[in-house]
């Protein structure tokens, strides 16, 4: 019996896609997570073989619980689940340790399957996606995207400096060199470029 942790803040999809899992003889959802937080709580204490997961989450995101994961040492393979058909996302899911890549989109009985090569050893990627991931590099450091996703969200550079433990100096550093690499006009329309490709 392969055991299944899924992480979706939407209750309607995290009901379906239990739902979809527990039909099959070889699955067992052992818990269900609305925030990446609480995921990495729930892993932690279910120890499950596989995680599903989508990428947009409050708090904590997908991609940030496969890396935490993978920091902590667990042995739980990462699927995600998401609408981003965005190479940049699948690009920084398999450098967060993810192990499968599934669009939302895709027929049901591919959720499974991707459960089971991931849970075997392989992996479990979209093959046009995948080779698209690799056409054009993420030019933002992990530091730039942190920014630079606070930014776009409104926050000022003293809360941004706060936050993240900098100084206004280094986040105004941090932000133009994000904005000079995307060739954004401001920080807004760097943030738009990097979330249109993947990379925030």
């Amino acid at each position: 019996m392969i055991r299944v942790l899924i992480a979706e803040d939407q209750s309607m999809v995290l009901g379906a896609l239990r739902a979809l899992l527990e039909i099959e003889a070889d699955l067992e959802v052992v818990a269900t997570a609305r925030t990446g937080a609480e995921a990495l709580e729930l892993a932690t204490a279910q120890q499950p073989d596989v995680v599903v997961t989508d990428i947009e989450m409050p708090g904590m995101t997908g991609l940030e619980l496969a890396a935490e994961l993978g920091r902590r040492g667990s042995a739980a393979r990462i699927v995600i689940l998401t609408t981003f058909a965005r190479p940049g996302y699948l690009r920084r899911a398999l450098d967060a340790g993810a192990a499968g890549y599934l669009l939302k989109d895709a027929p049901s009985h591919q959720l499974a399957d991707a459960i089971r090569r991931v849970h075997g050893g392989l992996r479990a990627v979209d093959p046009g996606l995948a080779s698209e991931a690799w056409s054009e590099p993420d030019p933002l450091t992990d530091r730039e995207r942190q920014v630079l996703r606070l930014a776009a969200d409104g926050q000022s550079g003293a809360d941004i400096a706060g936050r993240l433990h900098l100084s206004e100096g280094t986040v105004r550093n941090y932000l133009s060199e994000a904005v000079g690499k995307l060739g954004g006009r401001n920080k807004v329309d760097a943030a738009r470029i990097a979330r249109a490709k993947g990379w925030l």
